[in-house]
């Protein structure tokens, strides 16, 4: 299971007698601890490690290198049926307003000519773990918050855990076979690719996976690649896991789409919505019906839309639906999130109204403009 990270950035501070050095935009020349909850630090003048300890209250630290990092302390554990304690990692890009020095991230997908990673892990025994390498996209070049597509590649899965939603096939990438798993953690659509068996170096292009989930769907040319993110999700255990060496490298160059808003015919979201409303006063409900009119399964979804000035969603069924100013987010939920050709998926909304009411007039779902019915 995954759930957003959040990767705030703090000053250093003294924290259960521990020092703890943070330096964001400044460089780890000689080994750097951090044991702060978000604290981060600069590596190569290029990449950003952070401690990321989002899903425990338990102490974590790790040891940044030059090259990457190792966890020496990690005290708090999780049940293996739901979330790991954190994603310490190491990154090139942009997370939460954290973006490593000189990156030409955020990029739109069709501008990348080529995106080449290598990593190296060191594994230990007796823990449970994932390895995961994490490639984030957004329909908008957005350097904060959570964003709407989560691409994970587990090089390593140790002990009773799984990836968020279910198996939907294989494929091969890297030159290697790999589980494909779909599905939704509630804040953002998840595609993973699980190995077969542990691998503890690779050199490969990012930019073949982030194709291979562009062909699937789940986003479109028009998307920005955000950050790409390398780590551990420990549930039980842990210490001496450790990232020997990161490289990332994104080049532009590529074509720009002929209209952004029209997905590629081989893959992107054909859709359709029925947009139901009944008002009054100060409020109004709303029911909203997708179709799905393209050629293949539709799996994962999120739908979005702006709302006419003085709406404002108060409670949603069947949907995860979040508001930020005018613009609506609504994402499905686990039953709803697989849509079939010709099927619908629906949810409903109320909301408080101030003036007259009127409808949407525009919708995309996964980056892909819909038409109305």
């Amino acid at each position: 299971m995954k759930r957003p990270l959040r990767a705030l950035v703090a000053a250093g501070l003294l924290l259960s007698g521990s020092l703890v050095a943070v330096a964001l935009g400044g460089n780890a020349s000689a080994d750097t601890q951090i044991c702060e909850q978000y604290g981060s630090t600069v590596i190569q003048g290029r990449y950003v490690v952070q401690n990321n300890r989002w899903g425990t209250t338990a102490q974590q630290c790790i040891n940044v290198t030059s090259n990457g990092f190792e966890i020496t302390t990690l005290n708090g554990s999780s049940p293996t049926n739901g979330a790991p304690t954190a994603y310490p990692s190491v990154f090139f890009g942009c997370h939460y307003t954290n973006c490593s020095p000189g990156t030409n991230l955020p990029i739109q997908v069709s501008q990348i000519s080529s995106a080449t990673s290598s990593i190296s892990y060191r594994y230990v025994s007796g823990a449970i773990y994932n390895a995961s390498y994490d490639i984030w996209l957004d329909p908008s070049p957005k350097r904060d918050g959570v964003n709407q597509m989560e691409i994970m590649i587990w090089l390593n899965r140790q002990g009773p855990i799984q990836p968020i939603g279910s198996v939907v096939g294989t494929t091969t990438l890297a030159g290697r076979t790999w589980e494909v798993w779909r599905g939704s953690n509630g804040s953002n659509n998840v595609i993973s690719y699980v190995a077969s068996s542990a691998i503890s170096s690779l050199n490969f292009s990012v930019l073949d996976f982030i194709n291979d989930t562009r062909n699937r769907g789940a986003i479109t040319n028009s998307w920005y690649l955000t950050s790409i993110q390398a780590g551990f999700e420990p549930w039980q255990g842990g210490v001496g896991l450790a990232v020997n060496s990161f490289s990332a490298n994104v080049n532009g160059g590529g074509q720009p789409p002929t209209n952004p808003t029209t997905p590629p015919p081989s893959g992107g979201a054909r859709c359709a919505v029925k947009y139901t409303a009944n008002s009054w006063n100060n409020g109004f409900t709303a029911d909203v019906q997708i179709t799905n009119t393209g050629s293949s399964a539709i799996n994962g979804w999120t739908l979005t839309y702006s709302l006419p000035s003085g709406q404002q969603v108060t409670n949603a069924w069947n949907a995860t639906v979040s508001q930020s100013g005018s613009t609506v987010t609504a994402r499905n939920v686990g039953h709803n999130g697989s849509v079939a050709p010709g099927g619908t998926a629906s949810f409903g909304y109320q909301g408080t109204l101030s003036g007259s009411y009127s409808s949407p007039t525009s919708f995309s779902l996964n980056g892909a403009t819909c038409s109305r019915t």
